[in-house]
This record gives C-alpha cells, sequence and structure tokens, in this order.
C-alpha cells in the first residue's frame, strides 16, 4: 500500500448544496491575532505520549473533496489545538507547550493508494488492512498531529469512509467528539444543529444538594460511605502499581508492559442500540450497566470456548475503565463552547479519570446474572472519589517527580490489569458532515500496553463495539465480535422474558 497526498482528479462528485458553520469574526484577523499564542501541555496529555486515537466514520456518498476541505478548514478557526504543534525548546523549564503554526490542510490528508482488485473482491478487508498499516506510521513532529485518510470506494456500511488519526495529547474522545458535533448538521434538517442528549450535572453524593435534618443525615452518611470506597479503591490503586496482579489469560497484553504502537489490528460490529435499552429498562439499570455486562458475557463466550476450560470455573479480572471529569458531561455544553468560545464547566483537552472495574469470566445459565453482577460493581464504583483520585496521583507524580515516574505507574497500572474500556454517548439522530450523511462512528486508539481496547460509541439506533487488540493474540477476532452480537441477543431475549412476567396479561 502507498499514499498519494496530491487528491482525487477534478471531477469530483459534487454532493447537494449545504450550510457549512464559519468563524464569526474574519479568518485573517483572527490568524493574525493569535498566532504566537501558545499553552502548556496538560499533565494528562503529557502522559499520553505515543498514544494516538483513530477514528473511522463511514459516509454515505462518495467523498467531495472540496465540500469537505471548506468545512474543515472554517472549523479548524474555532480549534486553535488543531493549528498547534508541541515545542520543548527554546524553554527553561524544559516543559512542552502547545504553540500555534500554519496549517496546510493538503499535508494532513492522504487517499491510499491500493490493489483495485482487493478492493473489488473484498472492500470492507482493505479498509480493515490499511487501518491497521497506521500504527507503523510515525506522525510528523512539524505538523500539528492530526490528519485524514480518505477511502473513497464503497463497503458493506458506506459508500466511503475518512478516517482520522490523532495523537491524544491533543485532546480526548469527548473532545473530538465536540469538534464532530460541532461541524455537523441534522441529515433530516440540514439547517439545523444535531439533536443531543441533555446536559446533565453529575449525580451522586459527590454533587449532591440536601436541605432540612433529615436530608443533612442522609448527606453525612453518604459523606463516609464515600470516603470509605474511595479509601479502599486508593489503596487498590496503589497495590495495583505495586504487585496486585490478574492472573494470565488469553486477553493479557506484553509481558513487558511496555507500550505497543506495531501489530496492533481495528475491527468493530454494529449492535442494536434498542436491544441494550430493553435489557436497560427490564434491569432498570443505565446503558453502561447493560455495556459491561455484556462485555463480561461475550470475553466469557469466547474465553471458555477458545480455552477448553470447564465452564464451571470463574475467573476475577479487571478493567480499567477511562471515565471523564468534567462537571458537565453532555455534548450539548461542548457545541456551546464552539459557539461562545468558552465554557466554566467544558474544557477542550484531555479530562479523564480511571477507575479500575472488577469483572468476571464466567458462564451462567442465567444470562442477567452478568446484568446483575455489573450493575452492583458499576453502583458501588459511584460511591468513590476513585476516578478523581487516580487523576490526582497521576498529576502529582507528575510534578514531583518527572514524566518517567508518572508514565512508569500509568505502564504498571496498565500492565497489571486485563482490558481498558471506554463507553462515548454520540448523537442522538442520524447527522450531516458537510454534504455527507454519517452511516457509523467508529473510534479507537493504540498505544497502551493492553492486549485488548474496547470501546463503545452510540450513534442514533446502533452502538458501534470496537477492538483494538493484538493482531498475534486474536487470530479469530471475527468470532469475537461475534460473541458479542450473540451475547447481546441472549440477554436481550431473556429481558424480555423477565418483563413478560411482571407485566400482566
Amino acid at each position: 500500500m502507498g499514499a498519494d497526498r496530491s487528491g482525487p482528479s477534478e471531477d469530483v462528485r459534487q454532493s447537494r448544496q449545504i450550510s457549512i458553520r464559519v468563524p464569526r469574526t474574519p479568518i485573517g484577523t483572527e490568524l493574525a491575532d493569535d498566532s504566537t499564542a501558545e499553552e502548556p501541555l496538560s499533565p494528562t496529555a503529557r502522559l499520553m505520549e505515543g498514544i494516538c486515537i483513530v477514528v473511522m466514520i463511514g459516509l454515505d456518498a462518495p467523498l467531495n473533496l472540496p465540500l469537505l476541505r471548506a468545512g474543515f478548514e472554517a472549523q479548524l478557526r474555532h480549534y486553535p489545538r488543531f493549528r498547534s504543534i508541541q515545542v520543548t525548546d527554546g524553554y527553561k523549564d524544559g516543559e512542552p507547550r502547545w504553540v500555534r503554526t500554519t496549517v496546510k490542510f493538503e499535508e494532513h490528508i492522504t487517499f491510499p493508494t491500493l490493489d483495485p482488485d482487493a478492493v473489488t473482491m473484498d472492500p470492507d478487508k482493505v479498509v480493515e488492512d490499511y487501518v491497521a498499516t497506521l500504527p507503523t506510521l510515525p506522525m510528523d513532529g512539524s505538523r500539528p498531529p492530526w490528519e485524514l485518510h480518505l477511502l473513497d470506494f464503497p463497503t458493506s456500511e458506506a459508500t466511503s469512509t475518512v478516517v482520522m488519526r490523532a495523537q491524544h495529547s491533543l485532546g480526548d474522545g469527548m473532545s473530538l467528539m465536540a469538534f464532530l458535533m460541532a461541524s455537523a448538521r441534522s441529515a433530516a434538517d440540514p439547517t439545523s444543529s444535531p439533536a443531543m442528549l441533555p446536559t446533565a450535572r453529575r449525580a451522586g453524593a459527590l454533587y449532591a444538594r440536601s436541605a432540612g435534618a433529615t436530608a443533612f443525615i442522609a448527606w453525612v452518611w453518604s459523606g463516609f460511605v464515600l470516603s470509605w470506597h474511595t479509601v479502599v479503591d486508593v489503596a487498590l490503586f496503589v497495590a495495583t502499581i505495586l504487585f496486585l496482579r490478574d492472573p494470565r489469560t488469553l486477553f493479557k497484553g506484553a509481558e513487558d508492559n511496555v507500550l505497543l504502537s506495531h501489530g496492533k489490528r481495528f475491527a468493530h460490529r454494529t449492535l442494536s442500540l434498542d436491544d441494550i435499552k430493553i435489557v436497560k429498562n427490564a434491569m432498570n439499570c443505565t446503558v453502561n450497566d447493560v455495556l459491561v455486562g455484556l462485555t463480561s458475557a461475550a470475553l466469557s463466550r469466547y474465553y471458555f470456548r477458545k480455552s477448553g476450560d470447564t465452564n464451571t470455573r470463574k475467573i476475577s479480572l479487571r478493567s480499567i475503565i477511562v471515565a471523564n471529569i468534567r462537571q458537565r458531561t453532555g455534548l450539548q455544553s461542548h457545541d456551546s463552547m464552539v459557539e461562545c468560545g468558552k465554557s466554566n464547566d467544558v474544557t477542550w483537552g484531555n479530562k479523564l479519570g480511571y477507575i479500575i472495574l472488577p469483572f468476571h469470566i464466567a458462564m451462567h445459565d442465567d444470562q442477567m446474572a452478568y446484568i446483575r453482577e455489573a450493575k452492583k460493581m458499576v453502583e458501588r464504583k459511584k460511591r468513590s472519589l476513585e476516578v478523581i483520585m487516580t487523576q490526582k496521583i497521576l498529576a502529582i507524580f507528575l510534578k514531583c517527580f518527572g514524566l518517567k515516574a508518572a508514565a512508569f505507574i500509568a505502564r504498571r497500572v496498565l500492565g497489571n490489569t486485563t482490558l481498558l474500556f471506554s463507553n462515548m454517548i454520540g448523537p442522538v439522530d442520524r447527522i450531516e458532515l458537510w454534504g455527507h450523511t454519517i452511516t457509523f462512528i467508529a473510534p479507537t486508539m493504540y498505544g497502551p500496553g493492553e492486549g485488548l481496547i474496547l470501546n463503545y460509541q452510540s450513534y442514533s439506533s446502533t452502538i458501534k463495539v470496537v477492538l483494538s487488540f493484538d493482531e498475534d493474540k486474536f487470530p479469530d477476532y471475527h468470532h469475537l465480535l461475534d460473541d458479542f452480537a450473540e451475547s447481546l441477543r441472549l440477554i436481550k431475549d431473556a429481558a424480555s422474558r423477565l418483563r413478560s412476567k411482571v407485566v400482566p396479561a
């Protein structure tokens, strides 16, 4: 495979006319005003060195490069980070900074040269194989750390595909989703912004506001429980750094706990969000609870089939949950941030904390047992400040002992656990990106030394399960994706039977 940055021929197909959101100030003026602006890298961003986010976006139309370029360039004016490079030289403290630079759009675009016969025979595999080459290709540090790879041929899920790769230091998943939402329009009405879930402040003891004697007593008790759980969770986090290690299974990553950037592969499968909501309503839990339980069920099916181990065995493992620590969690806040240029509750960058969440590999006759266990554990973690404390611990080590010490802690935690897990909420309806309706969104990442990284991404009535994995550990990864689909079917059927028992005839 090669890469051609010259772009398509002049007879690029044209999409219907659309509106493109543009900055309120003249482009030339804005660039002139902030061309020398700079800001330090956050502690979390510095820890993201060597980690990249990859987002695969399916479109329902052939690529229209002029529209894509015009829309993307207009949106860049709202996001200085996309126009910045990391610079260390010239500063006495040696701390890296984001420094604004000139962006040449064509330098960030790649049109890969692919085998036409392979594209005709199996276009899905060609896309998958091409995306798998990205971890082997270094990013140019002289340019802002993002790039677009354009694959203008149909697959089973899209007419064309855009693959975005960006260094994680640029921003976390919520930041990049905010960029997408601010750039998009509703597919049903291109004059309107995308429909989003209502913005909500975080619930739970940390954010509760109480009044009255009874409420005060409840608040004190919840504060005690919160403190106790936090102490226990921080102690387990420290123990994980020092000695506590998951048993070795086929899901574990490399022995040496190094950051990996080779031998990675990415695959995804579409699941029904409506099926997940059936389980959610039957169990009176959250979508996240269902996804944690589904993950346990799917990995259990795969493990016992692959290993040949006895189905009566129960294996206790742990996952790292990557959590957004912003006080406001809704994408609506991010869209408002773009419109006004600032927000007290939502900020660009890497605002992440980490939770060590236990899960089990086991075969249950009752499929709902996976959801019950997941709900119990997630509810327990909500009554803890672990997500805040783990982020603070890493930040303190980085400030006091330097990047190597903080990176060592991160590697130890990743190396002593089994799975990296995240769940992103996407648009509730189909959206249009500069004249191209999006058919799917599949984000993932590479760099951490986990053998398996699992991302869930909701979009309209679907949810994508996206795997990033060591290719030599999961040669039959399509079977693992099948296990997610089959586990959801079994759990949904069990939930439907459960609901039928409680609904009067």
